[in-house]
């Protein structure tokens, strides 16, 4: 197998592993009156993203999440001609987590879709903010497009999890493209799911344009004066 086959399987592998298990824990929880909890879904979603980084981080870098990609993109960590296949594959490993649960709980309404508590603008900043925080971690802790450092997976998972205890209650803290296009796809619930493409990638440009500012410029060459 090829190693771009090799990375697109191990993108679509791992985010239909955390779109089935983060937003399965949503469903979970409604359908068994509450038993998850809303911490339990937060903690899900962070762990389920550690296990991920540690499986897959040598062999695709890990993305899984569309923002996450076209930030390292923006930050000249990734190339461009990649993205396409990366996007189609996390995207699709998305659609096959919510179809699976939808026919493990069809009866269940929106199979964890995010959609705002409040207006539109609140859910706006608030997953615009949150991912610029995720992808400011994500590009201190990663080596190039790879989140493989030794602590990159801890780091990643308790962010989403922090985020998603505090956010989660706002705006659903999805952070992530995929994860919120495939529930909101299969359960037809697709009024607010601009905010959920477009804030989520401002969101990561604006991480980028962080980690350039406060990284050290490069050394400049020392020339002989011979």
């Amino acid at each position: 197998m090829t190693s771009r086959r090799r990375q697109c399987l191990a993108e679509g592998f791992g985010t239909f592993a955390i779109v089935f298990a983060g937003t399965g824990a949503i469903v979970i929880n409604d359908v068994s009156g509450g038993a998850v909890t809303h911490v339990g879904i937060s903690l899900t979603f962070g762990l389920i993203v550690l296990a991920m980084i540690y499986a897959l981080g040598d062999v695709s870098g890990c993305h899984l999440n569309p923002a996450v990609t076209l930030g390292f993109c923006a930050a000249g960590r990734f190339p461009a001609r990649s993205v396409p296949s990366y996007l189609a594959s996390q995207s699709l490993g998305a659609l096959a987590a919510s179809l699976t649960l939808k026919g493990m709980f069809p009866e269940h309404a929106t199979l964890g879709a995010t959609v705002p508590a409040g207006g539109p603008l609140q859910a706006f900043l608030m997953e615009a903010i949150l991912t610029w925080i995720l992808m400011t971690v994500i590009l201190r802790v990663s080596v190039g497009a790879r989140e493989t450092g030794a602590m990159a997976g801890v780091a990643v998972g308790a962010v989403i999890a922090l985020e998603a205890l505090f956010g989660g209650p706002v705006s659903g803290a999805s952070m992530n493209p995929a994860r919120s296009l495939a529930p909101a796809i299969v359960s037809r619930q697709l009024g607010t799911l601009w905010i959920y493409i477009a804030a989520p990638i401002l969101g990561a440009l604006a991480g980028v344009a962080l980690d350039r500012a406060i990284s050290e410029p490069p050394l400049e060459p020392v020339t002989s004066k011979e």
